[in-house]
């Protein structure tokens, strides 16, 4: 200790502090680029620079919204039949009631040159499907939701596995150092909704806190205690975070503790959000018509339509990977209504968002991607013939959409039987997703691993995943 105190005063008197130092080392100067991720990455060009990733909770209906089967109205009220069904699992709500066929709800029309197929429910999106490929053919190993939206994010279904936005975060770093790697937004419902988002959906799992998501709030303060107390002058909290630096890179020196250099560095980034998020959170220099094009439920904070504009401004500001989640998808009941709300709350949106994008040059190296974690089954349930009917969750097959850097423009890729029960040709599993998307961020899915309790995890997990190369440009 005696040693240690001259060489501290010897510091601190030519007016730099321990703190100031390690911050410098591990976060580097203030007005140089931030360090990107680990050597070697990326394995190769990449085609995105960034992910917005529209995360739809709850299950989104396949029948009514992207997959047409009009052969299912010969078949309404009939019982599934056992050739299709093969015994798979069905859930407590449906195993004990008989499988009724429940045609879809929606008129089906072909759009733009591709001549997609959209249900009625989703008319801006229909305006934007040359930019857009559909994968029909998605499936996953999971029938409920939190192990579903588990698997779908972090590629297990067990908590406790990183999840895609940290693993991008991990390797790839970020070209921003006023603002997280990984940002995280909820929709603020006008009802209550009672589809449960869990924060391992975005958590670091056995990777250093540093990489999880960070939720922005949908309230007046996006992050919380983000503000100094009144009276506190700025000088004077860069001197205490100088302080708490010196501290924490002493103990660091002692201990070896990864979490200690997470520490020093969120505090260096919230004393940098300090300025960057009141920013980013005021949309005061957004011209009407960005407000027109995102729809009337755009000026309302935390909805998803101002979120979608959030993730453009956060792209625009070199952030790798952005995640919206929109609940509420999960339609047992009254699935007419429901469903069409939830169209209401994404549609316009969401096809905003690609039009945006593109004409600011940003779609061709940003990844915009659509989708829940499963499908809907084609039995009805409850009654199969009333405006209360609704669907079950279905895990084989289910639909989801992805746009920009790389993907190719106006294709559907896969196709189901004629039930929408199963996949028909061209199967998408959810680690074949994430090895296609890794693929376009300029990783190899099989190479990218992090060792933990002796073993080399990997997003794609143990089992064979493989790049969806049909789906790029």
């Amino acid at each position: 200790m005696s040693n240690f105190v001259p060489a501290r005063r010897a510091f601190l008197s030519g007016g730099v502090s321990l703190g100031a130092l390690a911050l410098n080392s591990m976060l580097g100067a203030a007005d140089n680029p931030p360090a990107l991720g680990l050597p070697g990455l990326p394995h190769f060009a990449p085609r995105a620079k960034r992910v917005i990733f529209l995360t739809q909770s709850g299950g989104p209906s396949q029948l009514e919204l992207f997959d047409h089967k009009p052969g299912l109205r010969q078949w309404a009220g009939k019982e599934l039949p056992d050739s299709i069904r093969q015994g798979q699992r069905l859930t407590t709500m449906t195993a004990n009631q008989k499988q009724l066929v429940m045609p879809g709800v929606t008129k089906f029309t072909r759009h733009g040159q591709s001549g997609a197929e959209l249900g009625e429910w989703l008319p801006h999106l229909s305006k934007v499907v040359d930019d857009v490929c559909f994968v029909k053919s998605m499936w996953t190993d999971q029938i409920n939701h939190a192990p579903a939206m588990t698997q779908f994010l972090t590629g297990n279904q067990l908590p406790g596995r990183p999840s895609m936005g940290s693993w991008f975060s991990y390797g790839l770093g970020s070209t921003n150092r006023n603002l997280p790697d990984y940002l995280v937004m909820l929709s603020k419902m006008q009802r209550p909704s009672d589809q449960p988002l869990y924060d391992h959906y975005w958590g670091s799992g056995f990777l250093p806190s540093r990489y999880q998501g960070v939720k922005l709030r949908n309230a007046k303060d996006p992050v919380l205690y983000l503000r100094d107390p009144e009276g506190l002058p700025r000088p004077l909290r860069r001197g205490m975070l100088d302080g708490l630096a010196e501290l924490n890179q002493r103990r660091l020196t002692q201990t070896g503790d990864p979490e200690i250099t997470t520490r020093i560095r969120q505090y260096e980034m919230a004393y940098r959000m300090q300025t960057s998020v009141p920013e980013l959170t005021d949309f005061h220099d957004e011209p009407e018509e960005v407000f027109e094009l995102y729809g009337p439920d755009s000026r309302r904070p935390g909805s998803y339509a101002a979120n979608c504009i959030m993730a453009r401004r956060l792209a625009e500001r070199g952030v790798r990977f952005i995640q919206l989640f929109h609940p509420d998808w999960d339609h047992h009941s009254r699935l007419p209504s429901w469903c069409t709300a939830r169209c209401r709350d994404t549609d316009q949106p969401s096809a905003a968002l690609i039009q945006d994008l593109k004409r600011r040059g940003m779609l061709d190296d940003t990844l915009v991607i659509w989708g829940g974690e499963f499908g809907r089954g084609v039995a009805g349930q409850g009654q199969w013939d009333s405006i209360e009917a609704g669907r079950d969750h279905h895990p084989r097959c289910f639909t989801i959409w992805m746009a920009g850097a790389g993907i190719k423009p106006g294709l559907t890729y896969g196709s189901t039987d004629d039930f929408s029960y199963n996949v028909a040709e061209n199967p998408v599993h959810v680690r074949d997703l994430h090895a296609t998307v890794m693929h376009l961020m300029g990783i190899d899915h099989a190479r990218f691993t992090y060792r933990f309790q002796g073993l080399d995890f990997r997003l794609t997990g143990v089992e064979h995943a493989r790049v969806v190369k049909e789906l790029l440009t």
